[in-house]
């Protein structure tokens, strides 16, 4: 009779499975799926003493340097690009007003684009400027195509006054956010 009974329960499970509350898997949801990372980096720091400030002529550059940009040269990078922001963070405690050009320069070295960052003479606290590239902003294009950043510093100012802070200084930071679709 025991024997029978578990025959029974075991017919009645093996029926019971196909029609239990499981679903058919729907692989499909992949297609609706949608990855969109942000990157962030830091682009570049330039810091520069009152001492090599001076050393340049009035209205002169004091610095300039151009520095490989590649984040984009690769087509797949490049083509899944959504949006960017791109930060700079200036600040000055020398007695020297300063402009720094950021020039954004493609593989013929053309101009694309440029930024140009005026830093009053000290005190001029954290000074902070938000670029966006994207729908709202500059095109993406921009930076898309740069390979190289072109970075100069002009002093303002005269060449021969000093800060009466301690180890006066030019200081800007760069950093930048990039929005990414992988799928």
């Amino acid at each position: 009779m025991k024997r029978l009974l578990y025959g029974v329960v075991l017919l009645v499970g093996f029926l019971c499975v196909p029609t239990s509350c499981t679903e058919e898997q729907d692989f499909s949801q992949i297609d609706d799926l949608s990855i969109t990372p942000v990157l962030a980096s830091g682009l570049f720091y330039l810091e520069s003493d009152e001492a090599t400030i001076n050393s340049g002529s009035s209205g002169g550059p004091f610095y300039t340097r151009e520095v490989i940009f590649e984040a984009f040269s690769q087509d797949y990078v490049a083509e899944r690009l959504l949006e960017g922001t791109i930060t700079y963070e200036m600040e000055n405690t020398t007695s020297k007003p300063v402009r720094v050009l950021i020039e954004f320069l493609n593989a013929g070295g053309t101009v694309l684009d440029m930024e140009v960052l005026d830093i009053s003479a000290e005190p001029s606290g954290l000074v902070t400027r938000d670029v966006f590239y994207g729908p709202g902003g500059e095109s993406l294009d921009i930076l898309v195509n740069t390979e190289r950043l072109r970075i100069s510093a002009l002093n303002l100012g005269d060449t021969s006054s000093t800060s009466p802070v301690d180890d006066p200084k030019i200081i800007l930071r760069s950093g930048a956010e990039f929005l990414f679709e992988l799928k």
